[in-house]
């Protein structure tokens, strides 16, 4: 069993590292494999709508994407951390999660979900909210801790001082860890949930 951990901050060993890093270690101490990719620092950009994943099965656009993709479809859980920027998660992480879930045609369903939101002081709940849709779109379970994903530091290595903070990630690891294993029991024993044809409608017709 494999979680991926996505760093979405600029900084590769910040505060959001310091909160991946802590979940990090319970998945390891429960025999689950972790991998932290370190996006927030690269040059992303956005999706341009020109559907070439449709017949390719890729982004038109090789870089940290694609290479994550392959990733993402082998892995049982995903947890992504991002710092807070006007009460939103970094444009480059949203724009590499937008282009990661639209380009992968896989089937998501049952992989658990976690987003993690770091900041000095306001917008946390704003950016957990905003990087659950990411996983609620996809039939992705998403796991919870003890409070809101989130954990507070401004300087490098103030997270460290966030006492509840820290235990927050270490339940919410618990938490996912849970999950995880009881979704593939239930898998073995009863398989995913029946699909019906999806019904795609438009609010024009």
């Amino acid at each position: 069993m494999k979680v991926i951990l996505i760093n979405g901050s600029p900084h590769a060993k910040g505060n959001t590292y310091i909160a991946l890093h802590e979940m990090e270690k319970i998945f390891n101490e429960n025999s689950i494999e972790t991998e932290i990719i370190h996006v927030g620092n690269q040059a992303i950009r956005g999706c341009v709508a020109c559907n070439s994943c449709a017949e390719n099965g890729k982004c038109v656009f090789d870089d940290i994407v694609n290479e994550t993709a392959q990733k993402f479809q082998e892995c049982d859980g995903l947890v992504v951390g991002s710092p807070v920027y006007y009460a939103s998660a970094n444009a480059m992480l949203i724009a590499f999660l937008t282009r990661l879930f639209y380009s992968t045609h896989f089937d998501k369903t049952m992989k658990v979900g976690a987003g993690i939101a770091v900041a000095r002081r306001g917008g946390l709940s704003s950016t957990f909210d905003e990087m659950n849709k990411f996983f609620t779109i996809s039939g992705m379970p998403i796991a919870s801790s003890q409070y809101w994903n989130s954990i507070h530091g401004r300087m490098q290595g103030e997270a460290l001082q966030d006492a509840e903070g820290l235990q927050t990630m270490r339940t919410l690891a618990r938490n996912m860890t849970f999950l995880i294993k009881s979704i593939a029991i239930g898998k073995e024993t009863y398989g995913l949930p029946e699909k019906e044809p999806f019904e795609r409608t438009h609010f024009i017709r």
